[in-house]
Parts: structure tokens; C-alpha cells; sequence
């Protein structure tokens, strides 16, 4: 029986010692991963890096006679804002990918836009701002503390303990830095209350996996309860040691249930695909806010994504083969089995 050869497509991070390349240099990790995990399925796999030299990229798929991929881009030059370029490419090409659509990536890439779209629908998100270091800002209408983040960062690149602000002349002391070191900003009304993580897989059909609830019982009352960027990637810092994530039983019914109608709204909405993960809190009166939908979470095995796969029941390497699986479907149905790259 053939076996397609599987490309793994992947951004190229920045090398060690440049700033957050923590988050930049885990593709690798992930690459790793699905790669080893392929090779188990029985799979060949071949890995081609991302740039900007597309005729490149094209060849390297001709001469590795690539027949689907597993894309795992999250920047191009780690730029955020050329997130879903990789897909549109692939999408051009009529190549089979695994994950969200070129449209979902560029959408929930910009955290505005994101917004936007889900304040449309209905669905709570923070109220905030815009600082563009141009427009009117007018933090007052704010309900204070705020925090501040990058329009199109991912991965807490840019979020930490110092971008909370208490009052306005402590924020006004610090956005112009921010704005030119990472470009537009929301300031977004910080909630107090309970953070979840809520995973989705699956295709045509996306199923929420069981929910994680962030622990930051670990911390200090002068930090704020957020899962910053040094929570994520710093391995010596305090905030990695102290914050963790925990898959409780026994959330009351009706919660449970919000939590999880919420999400796939959210997945719905932004036409998420495959897989993805939505961030939420929960105040004290039982409100649900959504934080963040991300297209593309990482996919390493000790990543969150990854944990919750675990939970369901599924180990690693059942996740890879029914991505692989959703492929294979989506080329069947489209009637194109083959990318036009001959």
C-alpha cells in the first residue's frame, strides 16, 4: 500500500540568545515530535522550512514529491503578521494541510480583529482599548487594572507581570515603549477570576477535549495570576516553577457546559479546523470572557494541547494519524488527491 509522503513545514525560529527565542526555537521540539511520531505510523516525512523564497519552498516540495503536509509555520521570519502566508501558499497550491485554514490563522492572528468578531457575535471578551501611538486614547473608560498586549503576538510574547497597570500615569509612563518595540497594543480590562484552557479536535465534526484549569496557587498575592510569557518559556524563572495547569473533576454542570458551547462558537466563528484552543476566565459572578482563540497551539508533547489529547484518552501518536486521517479526507472529498505543483 503507498504511503504519501508527508511534508512537516515549519517556520525557522530565531537563533538562542536573541529575544523570546524560548517560543521561537520550540518548532523544533514540535517538528520532532510529529516527525517521530510519523515515522511510527509508518510514514515518510521530509522537513522543509518556510521563508520568503516561495519558488524555493515550491521546489523542495517538487523534488521531495511532497503529497500532504503537516503545517506547523506560527511566524515567517517571525514576523506574527505573515502567520497564515504558509497556508494561503499551500491553499494556492492545492495541497493537503493539516490545521486551520490561511483565513483562520490571519484572523485570530490579530487579536483585534478577533475581538471585533466575537463582540459581534455576542460572545464577552474584555472591553479595551487601541494605542496605535496616533488615534485618540482615552484610558479613562477603562475599568483599571489593564493589561497590555501586542495586536499580533502569540505565545505571551510581550505579556508579563509589568504589562498590567494599575492607574493611568503608570500606563501612560510605558506605552509609547511598548508600542515601539511591538506595534499597536490593546489595553484590555483585566479579569479577575478563574483561567481555562479549552482544547478542540476534530474534522468535519470538532469535539472539545476535556478542560484545563490554570494553578496559580503557587503564586505570591503581589503577582498578578496570569500566564505571562515567563510562565511559558523561562525555565528558570519563578513564574514557570509556580504555574501550572490541572484537569479537574467535577465542575459544576452548567459552567461545564458554558465553557464548552463557548468554545465551539469560537472555533465555529473564526473557521478554525482540525484543531485549536480557546483561553477564557471566569469572574467571580460565573461570567464567562473570552482571552485569546489560537489556530495553531503547539503541538509538542508536553504542551498543554497535547495534555488534553492525553486526558481524552488518546495518546500522541493517535492524534498525528487522525490529523493525517483529516487529510486524507478533505483530498478524497475534494476530489483532488494530488497538489497541482507537477
Amino acid at each position: 500500500m503507498h504511503k504519501k509522503v508527508i511534508g512537516i513545514v515549519h517556520n525557522v525560529p530565531v537563533s538562542s540568545g536573541h529575544a523570546f527565542s524560548e517560543a521561537s526555537i520550540d518548532i523544533y521540539t514540535q517538528v520532532e515530535n510529529i516527525e517521530k511520531a510519523l515515522d511510527e505510523l509508518g510514514y515518510s516525512s521530509i522537513r522543509i522550512p518556510f521563508t520568503r523564497d516561495v519558488i524555493d519552498f515550491i521546489q523542495k516540495m517538487k523534488e521531495e514529491k511532497v503529497e500532504m503536509v503537516f503545517n506547523l509555520c506560527e511566524t515567517l521570519d517571525d514576523d506574527p503578521r505573515f502567520a497564515g502566508h504558509p497556508a494561503a501558499v499551500l491553499e494556492l497550491l492545492g495541497m493537503p494541510f493539516s490545521g486551520s485554514p490561511s483565513m483562520a490563522i490571519m484572523l485570530t492572528t490579530d487579536k483585534l480583529i478577533t475581538k471585533r468578531l466575537l463582540k459581534a457575535m455576542g460572545i464577552m471578551t474584555p472591553n479595551y482599548l487601541v494605542y496605535d501611538n496616533m488615534s485618540a486614547f482615552y484610558p479613562a473608560v477603562l475599568r483599571f487594572p489593564v493589561i497590555v498586549k501586542p495586536k499580533f503576538e502569540d505565545a505571551s510574547i510581550g505579556i508579563d507581570q509589568e504589562s498590567i497597570f494599575e492607574d493611568e500615569i503608570e500606563l501612560g509612563k510605558e506605552l509609547r515603549g511598548s508600542f515601539k518595540r511591538f506595534g499597536t497594543l490593546l489595553v484590555e480590562e483585566y479579569v479577575a477570576g478563574r483561567e481555562f484552557n479549552i482544547s478542540i479536535f476534530g474534522y468535519p465534526s470538532p469535539r472539545v477535549l476535556p478542560i484545563a484549569e490554570m494553578d496559580f496557587s503557587g503564586l505570591p498575592k503581589e503577582l498578578y495570576p496570569i500566564v505571562g510569557y515567563r510562565a511559558k518559556w523561562e525555565k528558570a524563572s519563578f513564574e514557570y516553577h509556580n504555574t501550572s495547569r490541572s484537569f479537574l473533576q467535577g465542575l459544576p454542570h452548567m459552567m461545564l457546559r458554558e465553557l464548552e458551547r463557548t468554545a465551539l462558537e469560537c472555533f465555529r466563528l473564526l473557521m478554525l479546523r482540525d484543531y485549536g484552543r480557546v483561553d477564557m476566565r471566569v469572574n467571580g459572578q460565573g461570567q464567562i470572557y473570552v482571552l485569546e482563540v489560537n489556530a495553531n497551539p503547539c503541538l509538542s508533547l508536553d504542551a498543554g494541547f497535547a495534555a488534553a489529547i492525553q486526558q481524552a484518552g488518546m495518546s500522541y501518536i493517535d492524534m498525528v494519524k487522525e490529523l493525517v486521517d483529516f487529510m486524507e479526507q478533505r483530498s478524497r472529498n475534494n476530489g483532488s488527491p494530488t497538489a497541482h505543483i507537477s
